[in-house]
């Protein structure tokens, strides 16, 4: 592969002038410029990070950071995200992070091979993301916190309310008499599934449930996590009244589990989800659950994006609101006022 020197020794000019060449041409003769050009065609050379994306120009090009790709409620966020790149002309690069990619996705921080990023990854440290964040690199945490030791003017963030979510769950349930109760969360690193464990067992508490009593299993956000999870209570001997997973796909595998066990959804056991995802609506019974409002979010991350691309500096966070969805699975038939009952938390 060629490097630059070759560039700079076919065209006789030196390393300075090739990269002088590329990134502000108009300061080059335009001799040196065809010169350096046709040494570039001619080798196929193509310069580390596109020549740092020739730094100053922009690459149009926004990052989306995931943690995870499967599922519902990713492509509604990456949508909401595309609605405003889409109007702004912009192109999005999603990408998923796992052990073995994150240094790559530091990378392109690192090297501002995006003119902006939206952070929902937790893997991706605080301390990586103040350090690169800037004027030509804004960023939007989704859903993440930053520390007080981390904070940047280059960096906001976007929430839904994931604890006044869990607070919802733990009224609905105690309103509709069930005693009995069991959280799956997701996995332990996961900010979301803390929050709404946090206001779940809020509400419980200031009912008087002895919360200590309530079993915690973790799962993995999906609906074999939640199976498993369902089963190993059973298998241990304690069959709640209620369970609140901390997702929907976790919910159906609880449901499923429950359905295997002969154990009737709501009579026996009634189930809670998060997120409201479109196939909650058609299982059987159809799944009550919070609706987290995922397109929104990712329309909001991306217009707090654009305002930093824009220029401006210490942008305040935004919270979005979390609502509850009453389904067959916590009332034996729907509530009348439609299917659902919502309350913005």
């Amino acid at each position: 592969m060629a490097t630059i020197r070759d560039v700079a020794d076919s065209a006789n000019v030196s390393v300075s002038t090739v990269s002088l060449c590329l990134s502000q041409p108009h300061r080059v003769s335009e001799a040196t410029r065809q010169r350096v050009f046709l040494a570039v065609e001619k080798l196929h050379y193509r310069p580390s990070g596109a020549a740092r994306d020739l730094r100053n120009r922009r690459t149009n090009t926004i990052g989306v950071f995931l943690h995870n790709l499967s599922g519902p409620f990713y492509s509604e966020l990456i949508a909401g995200v595309e609605e405003i790149t889409d109007s702004l002309g912009l192109t999005v690069i999603v990408s998923r992070v796992t052990k073995n990619q994150l240094q790559g996705s530091v990378r392109l921080l690192r090297e501002a091979r995006v003119d902006g990023a939206i952070i929902l990854d937790p893997s991706i440290e605080s301390r990586d993301l103040c350090k690169y964040a800037g004027p030509n690199l804004p960023l939007v945490v989704l859903d993440r916190p930053l520390s007080a030791n981390f904070q940047s003017e280059f960096i906001t963030a976007t929430f839904a309310d994931h604890e006044g979510g869990g607070y919802l769950v733990g009224r609905h349930l105690l309103e509709h008499g069930y005693t009995r109760f069991t959280f799956i969360a997701g996995p332990i690193d996961s900010e979301d599934s803390r929050l709404r464990h946090q206001g779940f067992f809020k509400a419980l508490q200031e009912a008087h449930v002895d919360t200590v009593t309530v079993p915690v299993v973790h799962g993995d956000f999906k609906e074999s996590g939640g199976a498993q999870a369902m089963a190993t209570l059973i298998d241990h001997g304690f069959i709640p009244d209620a369970v609140f997973a901390a997702n929907d796909e976790m919910a159906l595998g609880v449901m499923q589990t429950l359905s295997q066990r002969k154990l009737r959804v709501p009579q026996d056991v009634a189930v809670m989800g998060f997120d409201d995802i479109r196939l909650a609506r058609y299982v059987s019974p159809p799944l009550s659950t919070i609706h987290q409002p995922m397109y929104e979010l990712g329309k909001a991350a991306m217009l707090q994006l654009q305002r930093a691309l824009n220029g401006e500096t210490s942008i305040p966070p935004i919270m979005l609101p979390t609502t509850l969805v009453v389904r067959g699975s916590t009332v034996s038939k729907p509530e009348k006022v439609g299917e659902s009952s919502d309350a913005t938390s």
